[in-house]
């Protein structure tokens, strides 16, 4: 092995180590609250429970793997696209790059798939390609509002307006569902190469607001299958749809375990194969054409990837055999009560520390103190994000409690969010309208859906109408809370030099604690 490959080696194993770390610290919170459900009001088999241990054994080497190959390639590829493209300062080529991007990474994402299979009255794959389509229709409004400099509150108010405008024609049996495609569209997959790619193309601007256009491109391509799914309810007549539950394992010994994820193993690592695929063909095409990067940087691309296969497939496998049975086994139980009520308190504990391990969030994390210098710290957002998750996951456990119609809670939450693009500095407007579609991903699709699902069963609601909108609740609080700490952020500033957009850099002690 050459001497040139050792210190690359080692850099990668003391990065891993840190991810790992990092990993541990997000996971163990949600595990710990589990394990406490478990041993107190929420029994379950003693089988079940050691499924979810090993999940979550999974997860937390699926997320360090993932983030370490996120950094290394996703990032790097997304990045370089994206200015390749722009440079070429051909709008139609941004156009085309940018709609096939949305297409195929949209269709390659796990959690839309889950979604699929539970909507009543429409073809999966009819309802994948129009959310797909969505995406990439969204994606290039995002490219051309960068490129054109429109103003992202102005453009995000109107087509909420059109949303909810739309929504007044649509059975009910397919509101919940439309909202929460907007949030499983951006997932683990998605994310990176989206965020990737308004870096790229704001790095050919020289203007003082290009870093800050860099964000916002998640929060429009939330949009897309939101609306995509809104339509098809119109076009499909709407069946209230047969509810299949998530099968609880029964597992005898510890034989019958492994061999349960075993079984399910080889179908990830098809998922995630297929998923990396249309990524991996634009960059050999751009490499072949546009980019022309040295081998160095292949060789470091090449290994990211293969990083970001195994973290996709640990995590997926983990999350999808070992957390959501659990979590719909503990719904069933809990919704079985005398007094159901507890889990809106207990959801709010939950969503509070969810929200960290989910991969995409700490992809925006990193983005958002790569950009602002440090400016917004990694803590402030991420308390942020915790606080608002929170609050949606109660509120949507209280929703399936009471049978609240989504809309009651929907449109009061958007309406407040639009208001606070007015107060809130550009850019933490942008950051917010991101987090919406950064914090709904594979953790909230696999084991706050379930529990969602569970808790709806044993209240005897319908999980078709009820349920689902927990990942709606989910994308939508965090545009408010991170809206209010902009609004605080510019209140602070105030007294030191500030901007009308965009909040000026604070020094080393003025940065926003919590």
């Amino acid at each position: 092995m050459s001497r040139t490959k050792l210190p690359l080696l080692k850099q990668n194993r003391t990065i891993l180590s840190e991810k790992l770390k990092e990993s541990l610290s997000s996971v163990l919170p949600v595990t710990g609250i589990v394990f406490l459900l478990c041993f107190t009001i929420s029994p379950v088999p003693n089988g079940l429970l050691m499924g979810f241990v090993l999940g979550a054994l999974l997860l937390i080497l699926g997320m360090g793997f993932f983030t370490l190959g996120t950094d290394m390639a996703m990032t790097p590829i997304g990045t370089h696209v994206g200015s390749a493209v722009t440079k070429s300062r051909s709008v139609w080529l941004i156009v085309l790059v940018s709609l096939l991007v949305g297409i195929f990474i949209t269709m390659s994402e796990p959690d839309l798939q889950v979604l699929a299979e539970q909507v009543p009255g429409i073809p999966n794959m009819t309802l994948i390609l129009a959310v797909a389509v969505g995406v990439g229709v969204f994606l290039v409004v995002a490219m051309l509002r960068m490129l054109f400099r429109i103003k992202l509150s102005y453009l995000l108010i109107g087509v909420y307006a059109f949303v909810f405008l739309l929504a007044q024609f649509v059975p009910r049996e397919f509101l919940s569902v439309a909202f929460d495609s907007g949030g499983v569209t951006t997932g683990p997959m998605t994310v990176p190469f989206i965020m990737a790619l308004g870096v790229g193309v704001a790095a050919i601007r020289s203007d003082s607001d290009a870093e800050n256009d860099s964000f916002g491109l998640v929060a429009l391509c939330s949009v897309g299958p939101i609306i995509a799914v809104l339509i098809l309810g119109i076009l499909y007549s709407a069946g209230t749809g047969e509810y299949i539950p998530v099968t609880i394992p029964e597992i005898a010994d510890s034989r019958e375990l492994s061999q349960l994820f075993l079984s399910s193993l080889p179908k990830y690592v098809e998922e995630v194969a297929i998923a990396l695929c249309p990524i991996l063909a634009f960059f050999i095409l751009f490499q072949m054409t546009k980019l022309h990067l040295k081998k160095g940087e292949l060789i470091k691309i090449c290994v990211g990837l293969v990083y970001t296969y195994v973290g996709l497939v640990l995590f997926l496998t983990g999350v999808n055999v070992g957390f959501m049975p659990v979590g719909n086994y503990i719904g069933q139980l809990i919704g079985s009560m005398e007094h159901s009520w507890i889990i809106v308190p207990i959801g709010m504990v939950i969503g509070y520390f969810i929200v960290a391990a989910e991969p995409a969030v700490h992809v925006l994390n990193r983005q958002v103190v790569t950009i602002t210098a440090g400016a917004i710290p990694k803590k402030a957002l991420s308390t942020s994000l915790s606080i608002g998750v929170s609050i949606s996951v109660g509120l949507a456990m209280l929703r399936i409690v009471t049978g609240l119609p989504i809309l009651y809670l929907l449109v009061p939450g958007y309406l407040i969010a639009g208001v606070l693009t007015f107060f809130s500095p550009a850019l933490f407007t942008a950051i917010a309208f991101d987090s919406g579609g950064v914090a709904s991903g594979p953790m909230t699709a696999t084991f706050l859906l379930p529990l969602a699902m569970g808790t709806c069963s044993g209240v005897g609601g319908n999980v078709v109408v009820d349920a689902f909108g927990v990942v709606a609740m989910v994308a939508m609080t965090p545009l408010i809370t991170i809206q209010v700490l902009g609004v605080y952020y510019k209140y602070k500033s105030e007294d030191t030099e500030t901007t009308e957009d965009t909040p000026a850099l604070p020094e080393e002690d003025d940065v926003i604690t919590f």
